[in-house]
């Protein structure tokens, strides 16, 4: 159910409610090479009853070492028909770059990486054509996130942990210069992992996305419900003694 919001005739805020699958898979090749690969679909009005997005990306990660590493990548998006264009989903194309950390707080692990965007959206006329040609943006991503253990053996396999994630979007360049806004969007996520192995986990919870839309005067906020798969795999060679 989608519903308006107005504050002194000014601001405008729609509140969605949406359901957000995803598969990550982060393998190791080399001591120096991997591949990154991540998958979603997103649905929306009252969580499941009309199509919102579907994401592919894909990338080539070097390891700089085990807790340090740069990706390079690529990721094609489907935006399913919206308010903006009622009758025609818009594909985007992105390339990506990013740098990704990890460290171990005793038993907290921490995450965190920064992720460059370059949007290429596919133009739309009369809100329900694909016209020639792309509209460009530019946007920086900074993401982190906890795991806290809820065993006291810590995060290992057959365990449950908590997870605290945020993400914070900002608008460096944007097409659409007469609704430019630096502030992009912000995710925050509060949930529950089952690590089923030492290389991959389940997480299920709650994320709440505040985004700004054009004019700059409109806003999203979305509640969301939050499956993700996570795989990292290490294919590198044991190293006998």
């Amino acid at each position: 159910m989608t519903k308006s919001i107005y504050a002194q005739n000014v601001s405008q805020t729609k509140d969605e409610e949406q359901l957000w699958l995803g598969y990550f898979n982060q393998t190791r090749l080399t001591d120096k090479w991997g591949i990154w690969a991540d998958l979603h679909f997103r649905a929306k009005d009252e969580f499941i009853q009309e199509p919102s997005k579907a994401l592919l990306r894909i990338g080539g990660t070097y390891y700089i070492n085990d807790d340090l590493k740069l990706t390079n990548g690529y990721t094609y998006v489907n935006h399913y028909p919206d308010d903006g264009h009622a009758n025609i989903s818009q594909p985007e194309h992105r390339i990506w770059q990013q740098v990704q950390f990890h460290t171990k707080l005793k038993k907290i692990k921490y995450m965190n990486w920064l992720r460059l965007e370059e949007r290429f959206k596919h133009k739309i006329k009369n809100d329900n054509e694909l016209a020639d040609g792309y509209n460009f943006d530019l946007r920086l991503r900074s993401n982190f996130m906890f795991s806290f253990p809820l065993s006291k053996k810590g995060i290992i396999p057959k365990t449950f942990s908590a997870i605290l994630n945020d993400e914070i979007f900002i608008n460096i360049h944007s097409s659409n210069q007469n609704n430019y806004f630096p502030f992009d969007q912000n995710r925050f996520f509060a949930g529950i992992a089952y690590n089923i192995s030492s290389y991959s986990n389940l997480q299920l919870g709650y994320m709440n996305v505040y985004q700004q839309l054009s004019p700059n005067t409109k806003f999203l906020n979305i509640n969301a419900i939050r499956l993700f798969y996570f795989q990292n795999i290490d294919l590198r060679k044991k190293k006998t003694s």
